[in-house]
């Protein structure tokens, strides 16, 4: 029961932080732009491969992220509070600057018009999973457990929010005509304002549990000292 209590709050806590950052909704309207030249069957195949690579990208950040970034002696509790800030800035700058943010997404995809395989690169990789949503991975990655019991179902949970990310990414690129048609540019403004405020949120949690745990073990450590 509690493994797979932790298995849903680490999923539940992941998916809308990789959704917003993602944007699979808003990416399918640019993805529509950009390969509006392709035909209905390479559109789709090429949609399904940058949603593999995006898997990829993500599981890779998720799992291993904040272990590369422990091998260079940044702490767990250093990692959390900069991987909260950097979280809490992408989701401001959805917020508050949505057009910056999808101009730039406009610019880092219009080369897949005229490149041949464009799958990973620009179209996964900066487009669809670029800096932002591998330093959101990192942040969620750096949250982890201390106890080794809890470590599985967490990321477990992240995974699979990582993988239906993915799979939504492979349904909203390969169908991207009709998410054109049914949103729209401006209901999908709405919904990245709505997921840039939920990111936000995450993104001050993520920080506030880092300066927690810092400051448990700087007091730790003053009492430890006092002591002797």
């Amino acid at each position: 029961m509690i493994f797979w209590a932790a298995l849903a709050s680490s999923f539940l806590v992941a998916l809308p932080a990789l959704f917003s950052i993602v944007n699979p909704l808003g990416g399918a309207l640019i993805y529509h732009e950009v390969t509006v030249g392709r035909g209905y069957a390479e559109r789709s195949r090429l949609a399904w491969r940058v949603a593999l690579y995006a898997a990829i990208v993500m599981l890779t950040a998720l799992w291993i992220g904040a272990w590369i970034m422990s091998f260079f002696g940044v702490s767990i509790e250093a990692l959390r509070i900069a991987g909260g800030m950097v979280v809490i800035a992408a989701g401001w700058e959805m917020l508050y600057n949505s057009q910056v943010s999808e101009d730039r997404k406009q610019q880092q995809a219009a080369p897949a018009a005229e490149i041949a395989d464009a799958a990973f690169f620009p179209l996964t990789m900066p487009f669809t999973t670029g800096p932002g949503t591998i330093s959101v991975a990192i942040a969620l990655s750096a949250s982890r457990p201390t106890t080794t019991a809890e470590l599985v179902p967490y990321f477990l949970g992240l995974s699979g929010a990582a993988v239906t990310i993915a799979l939504i990414v492979g349904v909203c690129y390969a169908s991207a005509d009709r998410v054109v048609t049914l949103i729209g540019p401006a209901r999908a403004r709405v919904l990245t304002r709505l997921s840039a405020f939920l990111l936000l949120c995450i993104g001050v949690q993520i920080l506030l549990t880092g300066a927690q745990s810092a400051l448990a073990t700087a007091l730790s450590t003053a009492a430890a000292m006092r002591a002797h």
